[in-house]
């Protein structure tokens, strides 16, 4: 591994969407890191064994210190190896609100349009029935009874997104200039779904060019310096670490009125909200840190992004 930082552990699987965004800026920034393969549904007993419970992919791991969603993780890829950088200096908000964008709005308008029955019998042709149920059963627990966008309505506005980023992309090589930012990631993955993945379904963004020469220049970058872990090995590793990952933005910042040293719960506002309990040692301006014991992974550090996830105190 790359002896000039701490070894990283992601916890993916090939066909997630949100784990290509990671892989992809890992590309980017040449990073060196060990790959765990975990299931695409639950159960996910080792996955949980270092959350506490939240099951969404991909999870990073740096020794005891896990971190939950992209957004997080994509600032911890960016302390570890500050360039080239997914913040440029000029336009960071601006990254950051088109980011959010499309990890939220295009990739849900995407997902709609992709696993549509076509695109779903595409994807699990070679799988055996039940898996394809298991799946379908898993996505809609986590979609705890949230609505499903119709496959044309998803289809009319991924064409619209898809021409708003060629708009973008006309006169440039990436979304805001000529190089890569966080934005860009969080744009391709959802489409990578599409290309790679539903194939049957991919014609829809034959329709803008600039927007498939982007792709293949995200694709370019790579997905860095593999090397392969397994998921016991992760879990010795958390039970091993004495040591705690430290990131900047540490200042304690209270909006809830919960004290540091709370027993608390975190879950996600949407989609996958399965809860976190520990107590709470971080709440910082970007995101809360909570410690927790494991019988097989030891203390772990579990890290949440304060935008899309709910604090709430716990109550005896």
């Amino acid at each position: 591994m790359n002896t000039d930082t701490p070894d990283i552990v992601l916890h993916h699987y090939p066909l997630s969407p949100f784990a290509e965004k990671v892989r992809a800026v890992l590309g980017f920034k040449q990073l060196a890191w060990k790959s765990v393969i975990i299931p695409a549904v639950m159960p996910k007993p080792d996955v949980v064994a270092l959350t506490g419970g939240y099951r969404k992919t991909p999870i990073l791991q740096i020794g005891r210190d896990v971190y939950c969603d992209t957004a997080l993780i994509c600032d911890v890829l960016e302390h570890l190896k500050p360039s080239p950088t997914l913040y440029p200096a000029e336009q960071k908000g601006l990254a950051r609100v088109l980011a959010q964008w499309a990890d939220t709005t295009l990739f849900w308008a995407a997902m709609a349009y992709s696993f549509q029955p076509k695109g779903a019998a595409a994807l699990f042709a070679d799988a055996a029935p039940e898996a394809a149920q298991a799946f379908g059963a898993d996505r809609a627990a986590m979609r705890g009874g949230a609505a499903r966008q119709f496959p044309g309505d998803a289809a009319a506005a991924y064409k619209s997104y898809l021409r708003r980023l060629a708009d973008m992309l006309e006169s440039q090589d990436y979304l805001l200039g000529e190089a890569p930012c966080i934005a860009d990631f969080a744009a391709y993955h959802p489409l990578w779904f599409t290309r790679t993945q539903v194939p049957v379904l991919a014609d829809i963004l034959s329709s803008t060019p600039a927007v498939l020469a982007w792709m293949d220049r995200i694709q370019a970058f790579g997905h860095g310096n593999i090397h392969k872990f397994s998921s016991g090995d992760a879990i010795a590793l958390s039970a091993a670490s004495t040591e705690s990952f430290a990131l900047h933005d540490s200042r304690f910042q209270d909006e809830h009125g919960i004290p540091l040293g709370s027993q608390v719960t975190i879950s996600a506002e949407s989609f996958g909200t399965e809860t976190t309990q520990g107590e709470l040692i971080g709440a910082s301006r970007t995101r809360y840190t909570l410690q927790r014991q494991d019988a097989r992974a030891g203390t772990v550090l579990v890290h949440f992004p304060r935008i899309g996830y709910v604090l709430k105190k716990v109550t005896v």
